[in-house]
């Protein structure tokens, strides 16, 4: 035999002889004892029968090709290889389902502890995700009215993680707050803070940030189409109203994106990353939320594919208060968002 057919039986035996070592010893589970052990086997008996792959050679038309044998292993592995790629990444994608459910139960009943007196919310519940806004969220908090469109109104904070007091300072402030089990994002926090603002009543949600960018005055105007059975989606636009602009690359890869979503859907949309909305309670509960980090595109994308009555309100978008972003590097962030978006569209 030639030295490259010793070394796959050798490698093959070896295989076999660490995996059977591993699963002996209970250091491996039955699925990976059982894939090392089809692994080690073949290469074994492909080494030592190379005659074996002739079938799967001419299947795949190299009969003719130098080194065909092994040309049609490596095409039959890599092919493998991917199968097993693809079903780690659904087994991934289940666990995360999982895991994400259970976080925002235990997100829930935490709320329903803290707050027995709040079974059942106002008619508009002001969502706002936080994470080390203590120095911000006390002045939005000021200015939150009362009531919106005749309609009672309750700010909910989520903090997500926080480390400065930012939940300590909500309270103060007369907030409504939920300390997230786990920092996992403000898409994370949103989405608890959804789920209480749905399982309590809740007809309108409003969503703001708590870095002083969005301005709780316009939450009427937001409202109003929701409120008036104009639209269910009612999505704040820096374009269409005022904005204080930062980065002139973010200000630029807004329009590549509204325009992108604008290809990919049957909306036309101005502001497609502000995440100063209005949605009405019904509908919020129909869509399928899993990004924690960028989460406007995903809402913005999703409603979009189940017909869910969207339009722009002019709204203004300030420089955060104070602190820093919590965004990151302008082409890092775009390159996320960019992902988001066609992962979103692509999905079931």
């Amino acid at each position: 035999m030639s030295i490259l057919r010793w070394l796959g039986l050798a490698l093959g035996a070896g295989v076999l002889a660490v995996a059977f070592a591993r699963f002996r010893g209970a250091r491996s589970r039955r699925s990976d004892f059982a894939l090392a052990t089809l692994f080690g086997a073949a290469l074994a008996c492909v080494s030592a029968f190379p005659n074996s792959v002739n079938a799967l050679r001419d299947m795949l038309m190299l009969e003719h090709a130098q080194w065909s044998r092994l040309i049609a292993v490596l095409i039959a592995s890599n092919l493998l290889l991917w199968l097993l790629v693809l079903a780690a990444r659904a087994k991934g994608s289940l666990q995360d389902e999982q895991f994400d459910r259970l976080v925002r139960a235990l997100g829930l009943a935490e709320f329903r502890r803290l707050h027995p007196e709040h079974s059942r919310l106002p008619p508009v519940v002001a969502v706002l995700p936080a994470f080390d806004e203590a120095e911000n969220i006390g002045g939005v908090l000021a200015a939150m009215p009362a009531s919106v469109c005749g309609r009672p109104l309750a700010a909910l904070v989520v903090d997500d993680g926080s480390r400065d007091g930012t939940a300590e300072v909500a309270e103060r402030a007369g907030a409504l707050v939920l300390r997230a089990p786990l920092r996992r994002g403000g898409g994370a926090a949103l989405r608890l803070g959804f789920d209480v603002a749905i399982a309590h009543g809740a007809e309108i949600v409003v969503t703001l940030d708590a870095d002083g960018q969005h301005l709780p005055s316009e939450i009427e105007s937001l409202v109003r189409p929701v409120a008036e059975g104009r639209l269910d989606f009612a999505i704040g636009s820096r374009i269409l109203g005022r904005h204080e602009r930062d980065s002139q690359v973010r200000w630029l890869g807004i329009h590549v994106f509204n325009a992108l979503i604008r290809l990919l859907t049957p909306v036309r949309v101005t502001d497609c990353s502000n995440g100063f909305r209005a949605l009405r309670a019904s509908q919020l509960a129909r869509l399928l939320l899993r990004q924690d980090q960028f989460h406007t595109a995903e809402l913005l994308i999703d409603a979009a594919r189940k017909g869910v009555r969207m339009g722009d309100v002019p709204v203004t978008v300030r420089r955060r208060a104070g602190g820093e972003s919590k965004k990151g590097r302008d082409l890092r962030y775009g390159l996320s968002f960019a992902r988001t978006v066609l992962k979103t569209w692509w999905r079931d």
